[in-house]
């Protein structure tokens, strides 16, 4: 029977749906082979198994009993077992003229017994079967078969849970997109306001102080503008903090050179590193000199950020971590926290300036 011979009439749509649960290659989950070690007692059988039905295969989220992962569509059983809505029995194959003709059956593998019931979804998309096979010819009873509808809803339950923490996990990042927007918008008007109001004759001397303060409130903002630059589970670090350099270079008019390795960090761990970024920038226009210079390397399992300037160097006795350092300081050590890293400061290696360097693990190595 070719797999055109047993698609369903809905097979675009049923195929959506199997999309829609991204559960296809998904790795191994002890819910589901819990339910299959459950079904394969119940039955007395030696196999049981979660399959999905894909295009052209069908793939076992869970196989008690047999050591294969998946199988070609058109020789399944699975494949017919979806074609209807209710279980789907064969007590002896070799005496049913729906499976004479199947490899499984007639061939090596030597099928007798199967009973299938559909993985339906809430809308009616059939996705799989929850299955048990034997060797052996069986009779099967009606409180098996009940037992079987009911593993099989616990399956779909558990398909159901996934599906929605999913959906929750998307609704929050598009709701932490939309916050971050207008936490951007919000920063860049005060920005501007602050940045009007040093421009006032009234204000005298303030008015270098109100243009730091814009300035910082915009180089903010540019971090927020950047945090979802990237929509995958792990980013290039060193083309996120070339991005934000770059703005952040035409808001305190200073040069900034970026430098670094094209590892990858999770997404998670951009907005600690940009805000970090933007502090330790920050403080190198406002308190050094001369050109700025930022790199992120990545060695043996740590990654490291280091900010550079050219000024005249730290006061003697400087220690960061000191409880009289001022509120920059602390918003940094903060986050270097956030990052289970280590905060270090010193002189340049060549010539006048300080140095900031923040070693935090790679996430494989994060606990």
């Amino acid at each position: 029977m070719a797999v055109a011979d047993t698609l369903p009439p809905n097979e675009a749509e049923r195929m959506a749906a199997v999309r829609r649960y991204d559960i296809l290659d998904s790795p191994p989950d002890g819910a589901f082979d819990r339910i299959t070690a459950l079904a394969a007692r119940r039955f007395g059988v030696p196999i049981a198994i979660v399959s999905i039905v894909d295009e052209d295969r069908i793939w076992f989220k869970s196989h008690h009993g047999l050591p294969v992962k998946q199988i070609d569509r058109e020789p399944g059983l699975c494949a017919s077992a979806i074609l209807g809505d209710t279980p789907y029995l064969i007590e002896d194959a070799r005496t049913d003229p729906r499976s004479l003709a199947n490899p499984l059956v007639a061939g090596e593998f030597g099928l007798r017994f199967y009973a299938a019931v559909p993985l339906t979804t809430s809308d009616g998309h059939n996705l799989g079967t929850l299955c048990v096979i034997d060797k052996e010819p069986r009779p099967v009873t009606q409180a098996q078969i009940e037992d079987l509808k009911d593993l099989a809803s616990v399956v779909m339950d558990q398909l159901e849970l996934g599906l929605s923490a999913r959906q929750a996990v998307g609704k929050a990042n598009l709701m932490g997109k939309e916050i971050d927007h207008r936490v951007m918008n919000s920063l860049q008007f005060v920005s501007g306001m602050l940045t009007m109001q040093s421009r006032s004759p009234e204000v005298g001397e303030a008015a270098n102080h109100l243009r730091q303060a814009a300035n910082r409130v915009a180089a903010v903002a540019q971090v927020h503008r950047h945090f979802y630059a990237d929509t995958a589970d792990e980013v290039s670090c060193i083309a996120y903090l070339r991005r934000l350099c770059e703005d952040l270079a035409g808001i305190l008019d200073r040069e900034i050179v970026i430098d670094g390795d094209l590892a990858m960090v999770p997404a998670t761990s951009i907005q600690p590193i940009g805000l970090l970024t933007n502090e330790l920038v920050t403080n190198a226009a406002k308190h050094g000199a001369g050109k700025i210079e930022v790199a992120f390397r990545a060695l043996a399992g740590i990654n490291r950020l280091i900010v550079c300037d050219e000024g005249t160097g730290l006061t003697p006795g400087f220690d960061p971590h000191s409880a009289t350092a001022g509120l920059g300081m602390r918003v940094i050590t903060t986050l270097v926290r956030q990052l289970q890293g280590t905060l270090y400061a010193g002189p340049r290696a060549t010539g006048r300036g300080a140095c900031f360097t923040v070693e935090f693990p790679a996430a494989d190595r994060v606990h």
